[in-house]
């Protein structure tokens, strides 16, 4: 997708990240005019969900759905004590030399960091790809303070200098092509233009190199805390994140509460699955555990290590039962690839950090369903995401929860009344051949005897505004069933 073809607002809102309450579908209906970007997203999904069946059987053949089910109890287990194993986590990580900072909100997790930096006179950070750091927008706050900031990751880098944002929780970029990385190479970095994937990867290898050696403070998220060592482990592709973590004299890493894992054993299992999930990787290329600053003995590293864990409405989540389950995702974006609703709204519809099945769903929660009505019924409830998820979340389920309570919240009368009345219709035998009926009469006189309707009025013209509304047939099944002899009840 060009840069150029991009509409810079919906509904006067800014198309990557709206304040306020937020429509899906208003965002989805400009997404949906670009046929290149829906074949481009629909090629790299279907990719790499196909990638992702094909590396779990054959890493664990007939008992992929089992070891699933292992993970999710290790997620549901933590979960469930998440008080203890923080606590123990961070014991042991101060221990180790550590310093463990708690923040409350997104604002108190920003501060600590500027803070830090600060402290540090720090003029120059790299950072490392992280979700929660995009959650809490922390890059433009560093910049507000003076305190030039570089994302280093290849991906995130050719967004910081479009002025875009991350599309996908794995392939931030996916929304754009070579073209466009070419012109932004040559706009921000004065490079010669060309499309060839190693000459631009080159291209950011060379500018980033610099920054990294004058890098006065390294910024990473985590992929996991290790309760029982006070570890962070990070998964890379690019080794990017090894030089924001060992070149800066600083390391601050920001992550949330719920990436804790009891310990080694659990961790080499949600390893596995992530990078499989993720990439159809067997394992990503570095994968770092970090157990507090540099030593004595050590040739490089930090001399001061920080992380800052970051609550920002987990909590509040973990207190609904109904919802607790969700904290368990170890950001994969298994579930994005196998969605079809991602694949034809693309993730800045979504108009979070968070895209996808597991967006609709946690979005609302961390930020407040009132201000994301809509996000719960951006899914077909197909249970490809279910299906996908490597701990074995049942996302399905909390759509359709949160489907309900902005029903209760938002529904109209009219929308209580008919949902009644659908009720009615669907738990008794003769109303629903009453309805049946009358559905097909008050169809068949709109479309003057076409067996489909292709222009519906009122509330139905959504329907038919990307499809043909079919009428029931003339004789229905079960009628068809009795007159070949059939059994009836």
């Amino acid at each position: 997708m060009n840069r150029s073809s991009t509409p810079t607002s919906v509904d006067g809102e800014p198309i990557l990240f709206p304040r306020g309450t937020h429509d899906i579908r208003s965002r989805a209906a400009v997404f949906l005019r670009d046929e290149t970007l829906q074949g481009a997203v629909r090629e790299a999904t279907t990719l790499k969900d196909q990638a992702r069946r094909d590396v779990l059987k054959e890493a664990f053949g007939e008992d992929v759905d089992q070891i699933r089910s292992i993970a999710g109890e290790i997620k549901r287990h933590t979960i469930d004590h998440l008080d203890y194993y923080i606590e123990t986590w961070i014991d042991r990580a101060e221990a180790a030399g550590t310093r463990v900072h708690l923040a409350i909100d997104h604002e108190e997790a920003n501060r600590i960091v500027v803070e830090i930096a600060r402290e540090k006179n720090a003029k120059l950070c790299v950072k490392s790809k992280s979700m929660v750091t995009e959650e809490t927008r922390l890059v433009p706050q560093l910049e507000a303070a003076g305190i030039e900031t570089v994302e280093t990751d290849l991906g995130e880098f050719i967004i910081q200098i479009d002025d875009d944002a991350p599309s996908h929780i794995v392939m931030p970029m996916i929304h754009k092509d070579r073209k466009s990385v070419a012109r932004a190479f040559v706009r921000e970095l004065g490079a010669e233009y060309t499309e060839e994937p190693e000459q631009l990867t080159r291209i950011a290898r060379e500018h980033l190199r610099e920054k990294y050696r004058r890098a006065d403070v390294g910024i990473s998220g985590g992929n996991f805390l290790v309760a029982e060592s006070g570890s962070l482990v990070l998964c890379t592709n690019e080794g990017n994140g090894r030089f924001c973590t060992s070149a800066p004299p600083t390391h601050i890493a920001v992550v949330g509460i719920e990436k804790v894992v009891p310990g080694f054993k659990d961790l080499w299992l949600l390893l596995h699955l992530l990078a499989r999930s993720a990439t159809g990787q067997p394992l990503t290329c570095y994968s770092q555990i970090l157990t507090g600053p540099r030593r004595q003995e050590d040739q490089d590293g930090p001399t001061e290590m920080h992380v800052v864990l970051v609550d920002a409405g987990r909590t509040r989540i973990l207190a609904d039962p109904e919802f607790r389950e969700s904290l368990g995702c170890i950001r994969c974006g298994a579930c994005l690839n196998a969605c079809p609703v991602y694949r034809k709204a693309t993730g800045h519809a979504y108009g979070s950090v968070y895209s996808g099945p597991i967006g609709a769903v946690i979005t609302p929660l961390l930020q407040g369903l009132d201000k994301n009505p809509t996000l719960p019924e951006a899914s077909s409830l197909c249970g490809a995401c279910f299906e996908a998820c490597p701990v074995n979340i049942d996302l399905p389920r909390m759509l359709v929860a949160l489907r309900r309570k902005t029903r209760k919240r938002r529904g109209t009368l009219g929308e209580r009344i008919g949902l009644w009345w659908l009720r009615r219709v669907f738990s008794s035998v003769l109303f629903y051949r009453v309805a049946a009926s009358i559905q097909r009469f008050a169809l068949s006189c709109l479309t003057g005897g076409s067996d489909r309707l292709r222009a519906a009025p009122g509330p139905l013209s959504g329907w038919t505004r990307d499809r043909d509304l079919i009428l029931p047939a003339r004789r229905s099944f079960r009628k068809r069933w009795h007159d070949r002899g059939g059994a009836s009840r």
